[in-house]
């Protein structure tokens, strides 16, 4: 038996911020820069009111809407988010509440961004394979334009809000997941943080107050701060290392692998990392351009695209990448 993938479904927030937006509100930026590197030309924001939450209801609303039978069959929810609609409770409870499903249902969060999904996928895999669980909602959901300083040009280029939703469970058909593994630096952590709002440095009038670093961008210790040249040489030494370690692990080459679905982080990432790996272009998909970077929501959203669109195919051999935010990275092997 296998954890494998029975359906996907997200939600984008209807208001789009494109970059002709950006441009007015910050004539100085160079979006023509931006736009190379980056690789984003719009992004969905959500609304002040709107939250992870919402996004989440709607994504699994469409995910029962085209498979009512998931509902009564959902006995776990596992739900990734760094952007909780409260400290307490778990939006994986308020979730589960919203749905309306059975009290028999386990429902818990955990925090991570970008790795979240394939962290995710390696819990769920444990509770079906355990028996502990016999279908798992994945959730991954972020809106991380609300902790983005609109004078931050790295950031806010960057980001998109959604959610997804993962219906996973058993498969004895030979699809599925193969293969998972999961890594850490957490001494590298400082790279991608908000200083303050936690316990170790709670708000206060000093955490309010902007401060502009040597690129220009800025922000208060309340906000996302990221050092893009940072993450961005972190990740290229780590990570085309550690798809060719899980490739060798399963007797694989890239010329095995009919497609990777990486995290959508920005085209420069992507760029270095497939060109490393030497892998085909047209076996990496990319969606940056219209969504940008959706944090924990971008592997399942770009995987859904690509079975939407036709690249992604029964019978196929598929890896999924994620990297970000812990430092944290993985991979998956599935089979589809």
């Amino acid at each position: 038996m296998k954890c494998t993938i029975k359906a996907i479904a997200y939600e984008l927030p209807q208001r789009i911020v494109d970059n002709d937006e950006l441009h007015r509100e910050n004539p100085a930026w160079e979006m023509a820069r931006v736009e190379a590197r980056a690789g984003v030309l719009r992004r969905h924001i959500a609304r002040d009111d709107e939250t992870a939450l919402d996004l989440s209801i709607a994504a699994c609303e469409k995910l029962f809407a085209e498979h009512p039978q998931a509902k009564a069959d959902v006995d776990a929810i596992v739900y990734c988010t760094q952007s909780p609609d409260h400290v307490m409770p778990p939006n994986s409870c308020l979730l589960h509440g919203k749905l309306g499903l059975s009290e028999s249902v386990l429902a818990f969060d955990f925090t991570l961004a970008c790795s979240g999904f394939i962290y995710g996928l390696a819990i769920s895999r444990g509770l079906l394979l355990s028996g502990a669980a016999g279908n798992v909602l994945l959730v991954t959901a972020d809106t991380y334009s609300k902790y983005i300083h609109p004078g931050d040009r790295g950031a806010r280029v960057l980001f998109g809000d959604a959610a997804a939703v993962t219906w996973l469970g058993l498969s004895a058909a030979g699809d599925g997941i193969s293969d998972i593994q999961c890594a850490t630096s957490g001494k590298d952590g400082g790279k991608f943080m908000i200083p303050a709002g936690g316990s170790r440095l709670p708000r206060s009038e000093k955490t309010g107050q902007p401060v502009t670093d040597r690129s220009g961008n800025v922000r208060t210790p309340e906000h996302i701060h990221m050092d893009g040249l940072g993450v961005l040489s972190f990740f290229n030494s780590r990570v085309p290392g550690h798809v060719r370690g899980i490739l060798e692990r399963n007797q694989l080459t890239v010329a095995d692998v009919d497609l990777f679905v990486f995290h959508q982080a920005s085209k420069v990432v992507l760029d270095y990392i497939i060109g490393a790996l030497k892998i085909p272009p047209e076996k990496a998909p990319c969606n940056l351009r219209d969504i940008g970077n959706t944090v924990s929501a971008s592997i399942p959203i770009a995987l859904k695209d690509a079975m939407d669109h036709g690249q992604a195919s029964p019978g196929q051999t598929v890896l999924l990448c994620g990297f970000g935010v812990g430092l944290s990275w993985g991979s998956a092997i599935l089979e589809l």
